[in-house]
């Protein structure tokens, strides 16, 4: 347990620490809720103390110690936080049993009509705990720094079919059960419910999807296991026993969620030609960087993902070949430098002070570019062999537990600064973490095939070439979204009418390009692709394709009223964390 405080949680460890949570729950889809009871495993440093659980819009229905009621206190509400659940226990109590009844709007769950998923013919159900959302569906001390194991008794109609964070223990008259015997934090305990079959990836690694979904979804994701053994190769073993992926309905406000043992993927990385695999990669390295090792705060987020990206990028570099990793090195460096021309000053910097705050507003691009071009600049001083080593070391030391930035920082300078000084000059380290902006030394990577893109776009664009005469044919993702992204804006309708005719970029099925593409329709007023931007909104919840396509709405004045009206369609079927990330976007 880190003994940072948690400005994001209302508990007090280093009192009171749950340290096991066994859930028995049902699941109610015609109430949408969860009905049941969480017993918690107790280490009290202070007897006399009480335990203070978070949670948010739960109904208290009884607690209970050693069989008997006891006494507690639902505090007010805050906004961001939730309320505080103050338990008073007996001095010897080493248990506590909660009685509850989540809302259904529970912001940490969302229920799917049949017609929102694949098959249309069952609801669904999933949970997206991080950043701070496990306390609307399970009470708990909810702060990355407080890491429990856990078991699950979870009830559901017959028909369907359940899948945790955790091993599948067995199956019993409608009861599903579940363990996890390792401690995470309880952003990483997951629950997904729905009509899903499962296919084998490797010895180790499989996939659930609905039906219509499964065979694609496992043709697209059949390198899994090639994956886990370049990872292992790199950074020591994989530790979390199987390694399986759930391909979610695509209103998933993410495009994947690391929870341990199963990965939440959303379809929208489904592109056919594995160019955008780059998504496993990535939630593959969170079983080291963010399971095994984690941010005890959500300031410390940066460990978690920029660790995890620079590791996401060795993986591709393994499995598919250097040219493949700088491409997306290329793209990413471009988006992190528009974006944080963008942000303010004190949303760029990688130790981000979120007092008062939703811990979501951090989880931006920022942690996860930057923060993979610090640790890339670290490999490139200090020479990959060393560092490869350093990082397995630093997984070996800290695994399964919650660290600062401070620790970590402590850490590297320890044993990567100080061990090799000369190297060290080179890294402004506390300008990396502390202040916004790039160094001017952060990396720049090249990719010649993005230049030969480029310069196909600029010929087009000049009229030196016809959109026929673009031999596009071999492009992948990355080669589509360079050519878009270093086009002139605005482009214009004719020139995007040209465009179209040639790719039928407004029919792709490949939702990354298809996004980009929406975006210069906006920009460019491109009316015959409205109607599939408006069925993009409706169909598509996945934040970081959904926010630039409002965001571009609300430019000008027909584009509010359109974005305005799409999103009254929209906002029922989007997650609770993207609806309210989009209500930012579109408030009058």
């Amino acid at each position: 347990m880190s003994n940072s405080r948690d400005v994001h949680s209302f508990a007090e460890p280093w009192r009171v620490r749950v340290d096991h949570c066994a859930l028995k729950l049902e699941v109610d889809f015609a109430r949408r809720q969860l009905r049941g009871t969480a017993d918690l495993r107790l280490v009290r440093n202070d007897s006399h103390a009480p335990l203070i659980l978070d949670s948010r819009d739960l109904s208290i229905e009884q607690i209970h110690s050693g069989g008997h009621p006891v006494p507690y206190e639902l505090g007010d509400r805050d906004p961001i936080l939730g309320g505080p659940l103050m338990v008073h226990l007996p001095d010897t109590a080493r248990n506590v049993t909660v009685r509850y009844t989540t809302a259904p709007g529970a912001s940490g769950l969302q229920w799917l009509n049949p017609e929102q998923t694949a098959d249309k013919k069952h609801p669904f159900l999933f949970s997206q705990s991080q950043s701070i959302h496990a306390r609307s569906w399970i009470p708990i001390q909810d702060s990355p720094g407080v890491r429990v194991t856990y078991e699950a008794q979870i009830k559901i109609p017959a028909e369907l079919q359940a899948v945790m964070s955790a091993e599948r223990v067995k199956t019993d008259r409608g009861w599903h059960f579940f363990r996890m015997d390792f401690p995470v934090p309880p952003y990483l305990i997951a629950l997904a419910v729905g009509d899903i079959d499962y296919a084998p990836l490797g010895p180790r690694s499989g996939i659930y999807a609905e039906k219509t979904l499964l065979k694609i979804a496992a043709r697209e994701f059949e390198d899994t296991e090639k994956l886990i053994d370049a990872v292992e190769h790199l950074y020591g073993p994989y530790r979390w026993g199987r390694y399986e992926l759930l391909v979610l309905p695509p209103s998933f406000p993410f495009g994947g969620m690391e929870n341990p043992v199963v990965t939440f993927a959303t379809p929208t990385v489904i592109a056919g030609d594995k160019s955008l695999v780059s998504l496993v990669s990535h939630e593959l390295a969170h079983s080291w960087s963010g399971n095994l090792v984690t941010n005890a705060t959500w300031r410390d987020f940066w460990l978690n993902e920029g660790f995890t990206t620079y590791i996401e990028n060795r993986i591709q570099e393994e499995v598919y070949g250097l040219e493949q990793a700088l491409m997306e090195q290329v793209l990413d460096r471009r988006e992190i430098e528009k974006l944080l021309s963008e942000l303010e000053s004190r949303d760029q910097i990688l130790h981000i002070d979120l007092s008062g705050r939703d811990p979501d507003d951090g989880c931006t691009r920022v942690p996860y570019v930057k923060g993979a071009l610090l640790v890339r600049q670290m490999e490139l001083a200090f020479g990959r062999g060393k560092f490869d080593a350093f990082l397995r070391s630093y997984f070996e030391h800290f695994k399964f537990q919650s660290i600062t930035t401070a620790t970590a920082l402590d850490f590297i300078r320890r044993e990567l600064f100080d061990r090799f000084p000369e190297k060290a000059k080179s890294i402004p380290l506390d300008e990396w973490v502390f202040e916004p902006g790039l160094p001017d030394s952060a990396p720049r990577s090249r990719s010649e095939r993005l230049e030969e893109v480029s310069a196909v776009a600029k010929q087009w664009a000049a009229n030196e070439m016809a959109a026929s005469a673009i031999n596009a044919a071999g492009w992948n993702t990355q080669q589509w979204l360079e050519f878009l992204q270093v086009l002139p804006r605005p482009l214009g309708a004719a020139k995007m009418a040209d465009l179209d005719a040639a790719f039928r970029l407004t029919q792709t099925g490949n939702f990354e390009i298809l996004d980009e593409w929406l975006v210069r329709v906006i920009e460019d007023q491109y009316e015959p692709a409205f109607p599939r931007l408006e069925e993009f909104l409706l169909t598509v919840g996945r934040m970081k394709l959904i926010r630039p396509l409002y965001t571009e709405l609300m430019k000008t004045t027909p584009g509010q009223e359109k974005a305005r009206e799409i999103y009254t369609k929209a906002r029922p079927l989007y997650h609770p964390i993207a609806q309210t990330a989009v209500d930012k976007i579109v408030q009058p």
